[in-house]
């Protein structure tokens, strides 16, 4: 799914080649002084070859820009997926169980984490909401514009998401959750956002948290900062923070220019 994320921005992706041949494989498709974004799939299926990763990255990083993006789960997450999916796991064996064998994984593919630039925690995102967190870092890599920046609404009883570099807490507005006729609806929805939005504190929050990224916005991209993730969490991720992510997304792009990418992490 991630590759598929990276085709969709112009990538030439390859899944599963062995980390020995990527060097000998990034110079013959770059030769003539072609400049191409690649996006090379490697995991445990790799085993083998997971040893060398460090001597093949330092090679690299002295010829190209490598970012390393690192997808996990919770074990939990893992061993449902595995069950559901009914696929075996390539380190079961005889002898070896599905929790020995994502234990044994996850020491493998250690190494490979440290050395990452981003490390995402994919146990609550759908294949969709994935796909699409993994196209909005590099919705700008091709432009000489502004920096990607992604809004993502969630919940707190199922977690921070992990990949965030601001967060903001909207629990104190009115919870429409207790509103009879709200609570079956979402945040997206304009009978949810009215009742979100007529409370005092909500406009308050609005404009001074406007105004704060008013000022972070340019002073990131004047740095150089490429990617901005901000998330907005509320209880269950189902109303407040849908709405509010919906209003701060129009703001950014009114004011800034810029569409962010917005993802309700919680809402089915």
């Amino acid at each position: 799914m991630a590759l598929r994320a990276l085709e969709d921005e112009g990538f030439f992706c390859v899944d599963n080649l062995p980390v020995t041949l990527m060097e000998s494989f990034i110079s013959t498709v770059t030769a003539n002084n072609r400049t191409m974004k690649i996006g090379i799939g490697i995991d445990i299926r790799e085993k083998e070859f997971l040893p060398s990763f460090s001597s093949v990255l330092t090679a690299l990083r002295k010829k190209c820009h490598i970012e390393i993006i690192f997808l996990e789960a919770e074990r939990e997450a893992l061993l449902r997926r595995f069950k559901e999916t009914r696929r075996p796991h390539p380190l079961v064996s005889e002898g070896v169980s599905m929790e020995d064998a994502v234990s044994r994984e996850y020491a493998m593919l250690l190494p490979l984490r440290n050395e990452a630039d981003r490390v995402i925690d994919t146990s609550s995102y759908t294949p969709h909401r994935l796909r699409h967190l993994i196209s909005s870092f590099f919705k700008a890599s091709g432009t000489d514009s502004a920096m990607s920046i992604t809004l993502i609404s969630f919940g707190y009883k199922f977690g921070i998401p992990q990949n965030i570099d601001l967060l903001l807490d909207v629990r104190f507005i009115p919870n429409p959750h207790f509103v009879p006729a709200l609570r079956e609806l979402k945040g997206t929805d304009a009978e949810v956002k009215d009742f979100v939005f007529e409370s005092a504190s909500t406009g308050e929050f609005m404009e001074r948290t406007s105004a704060l990224l008013d000022f972070l916005i340019p002073r990131y991209a004047e740095e150089g900062k490429a990617y901005l993730t901000i998330g907005f969490g509320c209880t269950g991720g189902r109303h407040r923070s849908p709405a509010i992510v919906e209003a701060i997304a129009d703001h950014i792009a009114k004011k800034h220019g810029i569409e962010p990418s917005v993802i309700h992490r919680d809402i089915q």
